[in-house]
């Protein structure tokens, strides 16, 4: 059977989660994908024509959702962000899983790749130009050891991306997804007494987390491939943020903020690891004029409702 006979398949990794969720009703409902997900963890409330495998996705079973060769794109979202779990186990799971992934692609002649990667692997730096092209180097693992997986992840995706031609691959690097989620920018905006880093305010972008989902969603479009910057409604200063969600920040002197908040990370006070503190320090702000012009994305949501999507309760 063609895939013109049936529904079109998209394996979704990491679909567990909060954003995996939210990308396969995105697709599922919206788009009329049918949804096979991947991901060691159970999938709640997962609805009845979603198939869901909770595999290694190093292990056979893994490959065996791809044996069939009736899959037709693979969305890759289940990059482990952990900042207390170990190291070897994170690289193991991200790397060696993002490799697997990638022959079982080739081998079963997967046609559609997309890698949702972060603007973040560019890395917040205090040379950087006020917007970082898909072109700048990925250069966050420098500074911060903890985006060392990601940054190696796209570079992975990115040989495949020239290397396997037969498969339109697309990378997307959004700049920092908000919403329901639960992942850094957002834990960070929800604190009532965010730290922030005395004498500094950078330019910040953020995207809502739908609209990511939307970015997906073309991306999987045929003819689509390439690597493309994800932003959101615009720029707005850290404090501005801060402001409009009626945080109170406790500023910090640069020189000992990071002894504070390794003592309060390690204590278990606070979740916001000090190699984080870079990105409220400096700016790492990216170009998207790409993506509007290849892959017609251009955000839905405006900034204040963008902003606000961390406190929204569903």
């Amino acid at each position: 059977m063609s895939s013109g006979d049936r529904p079109r398949k998209v394996v979704i990794t990491g679909i567990s989660g909060r954003f995996g969720h939210i990308v396969a009703r995105r697709l599922h409902h919206e788009a009329g994908w049918k949804i096979v997900g991947l991901d060691r963890r159970p999938m709640t409330g997962r609805p009845k024509d979603i198939e869901h495998h909770q595999v290694d996705l190093r292990s056979k079973k893994a490959r065996d959702v791809f044996r069939a060769g009736d899959v037709d794109a693979l969305v890759h979202l289940g990059v482990m962000h952990d900042p207390r779990a170990r190291p070897a186990e994170l690289y193991s799971w991200n790397i060696t899983g993002t490799t697997k992934l990638l022959e079982y692609c080739q081998a079963y002649s997967v046609p559609k790749v997309v890698l949702l990667s972060s603007a973040n692997v560019y890395g917040p730096r205090p040379d950087n130009p006020q917007f970082l092209t898909e072109e700048a180097p990925l250069l966050a693992a420098q500074r911060f050891p903890q985006m060392r997986d990601l940054v190696e992840i796209d570079h992975l995706v990115s040989t495949f991306l020239w290397r396997a031609r037969e498969t339109e691959t697309v990378i997307l690097r959004p700049v920092h997804i908000v919403g329901t989620v639960h992942n850094a920018p957002s834990n960070y905006l929800r604190i009532p007494r965010p730290p922030t880093l005395l004498g500094f305010d950078p330019m910040v972008q953020l995207v809502h987390v739908e609209d990511v989902a939307e970015a997906i969603a073309v991306a999987l479009a045929p003819g689509r491939r390439g690597i493309y910057n994800i932003c959101g409604p615009g720029e707005v200063p850290l404090s501005a943020i801060l402001r409009e969600l009626g945080r109170q920040p406790m500023s910090i002197p640069h020189p000992i903020a990071g002894a504070v908040l390794s003592m309060a990370f390690k204590l278990g006070i606070s979740s916001f690891p000090v190699a984080e503190l870079d990105f409220i320090r400096y700016v790492c702000m990216v170009d998207g004029r790409r993506a509007a012009a290849e892959l017609g994305f251009r955000a839905r949501f405006g900034l204040r409702e963008t902003i606000h999507a961390v406190d929204d309760p569903s």
